[in-house]
Order: structure tokens, then C-alpha cells, then sequence
């Protein structure tokens, strides 16, 4: 459902890939969040920017993906990839 609001797009859950939490402050009030990370597949729709939450979405080759994050807990996310993907190397 989340997928579907913020992209555009709905998908079918192939597996969980993990989580990640960061802390940010909002209201005056600091607030601690978790996001629960899944691999995606065959996806259905248009990707869309409708979402207020979101400023951009884009597909990417999955062997571009870690050189453009910027946070550890993503990259070792994408590292993943690869058992779950079969043994590809993302």
C-alpha cells in the first residue's frame, strides 16, 4: 500500500531485505524511525510524484544502485541484494 501511495506503482513482496532507523526532529520533538526495506517485484503502473511525502522517483540498474546512496545502513542493504536476487551481485 505504501509502495502504491508514495511511487505510483503496486508490486508483489518477494522477500524482506531489513530495516533501518534514524532519528530526526519534527515539531520540536525528536522522534526515532524505523523503515522495514523489501525487495519488489514485478511492478505494476506509472511512477508518479503525486505523493506530497515524495520529490522523486526513478528506476535505476541495479549495479548503479550503492554508488548512489550516501548512508551505510542503505548501502549494506543493496549488499544483500544478491543472496535474495539468486546470487547476482547487485
Amino acid at each position: 500500500r505504501e509502495v502504491q501511495e508514495e511511487t505510483g506503482l503496486s508490486a508483489r513482496v518477494l522477500a524482506p531485505l531489513g530495516v533501518t532507523d534514524y532519528w530526526f526532529v519534527a515539531e520540536s520533538r525528536r522522534i526515532h524511525k524505523w523503515v522495514h526495506h523489501y525487495v519488489l517485484v514485478d511492478p505494476v503502473g506509472e511512477l508518479s510524484t503525486a505523493d506530497a511525502e515524495v520529490e522523486q522517483v526513478a528506476w535505476f540498474e541495479l549495479d548503479q544502485l550503492a554508488s548512489l546512496l550516501r548512508h551505510r545502513d542503505e548501502k549494506n542493504l543493496v549488499a544483500r541484494l544478491g543472496d535474495i536476487l539468486g546470487g547476482t551481485d547487485p
